[in-house]
């Protein structure tokens, strides 16, 4: 009897302790918009997004917009120092930088210098350089807009970035193949495995990583190779964010926040 017992609470610890973690997701705001292209949110609370081109900064009354419509498209925008954002031109291989009132600050023009430089992909380094992808040489490449020097560390590499995502200390990508690398300032470059198939991807940190598919929305732990679905499409999402435990969804008509618990 003892025996029996025994075993039976051991297979009872087994599968409570095997079972599936679950992810804590509740929507606390909704806001209507009539953006175009949803960028993100600072941890000031400030939304930013773009509307025909113009890049606007918003927080409840809070209004302020950058235009330079002669520029056309923006790339890619990058917002994780609200002091100092960073704008990619890709169709004019140009880079523009912007204050926390979106006053224009720099403007560098890389078709204009000395170095072939053609910028595939950028963001903002630490200690007054942005990260560049020269897609001429196919080298990660570290330009310091200060003293107008550009360095690459890293030896060429076959292949498309198919998304790319940059801290102050990091340069992650993923390529066609979704094999995942991190490249830091250094030049070390770190093979982090392979990344689900998705329309759109967020790399969180080491352990999460949310993505797109099929317009569901899927969170994978890293740790434990598991993915869940986190949010069932019944509005197109259009593009996601999230910061420090929110996921803000951007839907053609709306943003919706809601306060996401990992486990």
């Amino acid at each position: 009897m003892k025996t029996t017992f025994l075993l039976f609470f051991m297979m009872l610890f087994c599968l409570c302790f095997s079972q599936e973690k679950k992810i804590l997701l509740s929507e606390f705001s909704v806001e209507k918009t009539d953006a175009t292209q949803f960028i993100g949110v600072d941890k000031f609370g400030f939304l930013y997004y773009t509307k025909y081109n113009v890049f606007i900064k918003k927080k409840e009354s809070q209004i302020f917009e950058y235009k330079n419509l002669s520029f056309g498209k923006i790339e890619k925008a990058d917002i994780q120092n609200p002091l100092k954002i960073v704008l990619f031109y890709k169709n004019f291989n140009t880079i523009v930088t912007l204050d926390n009132q979106l006053n224009e600050i720099q403007k560098v023009n890389f078709s204009d210098k000395t170095q072939q430089i053609v910028v595939e992909a950028t963001g903002m380094a630490s200690q007054n350089r942005f990260w560049i992808f020269n897609t001429l040489t196919q080298k990660i490449g570290l330009y310091d807009y200060l003293n107008n020097d550009f360095v690459e560390i890293t030896q060429a590499f076959q292949g498309n970035l198919k998304y790319y995502q940059t801290t102050f200390n990091d340069f992650q990508w993923i390529d066609e193949q979704l094999n995942w690398f991190d490249c830091s300032v250094f030049g070390k470059i770190a093979n982090l495995g392979k990344v689900p198939e998705f329309d759109k991807i967020e790399l969180i940190d080491q352990n999460y990583l949310i993505f797109l598919k099929e317009n569901n929305l899927f969170i994978k732990d890293l740790k434990t190779q598991t993915i869940q679905m986190i949010k069932k499409g019944d509005k197109t999402i259009e593009s996601f964010f999230y910061n420090e435990k929110n996921l803000v969804i951007f839907t053609n008509q709306q943003i919706i926040n809601y306060k996401i618990i990992l486990p």
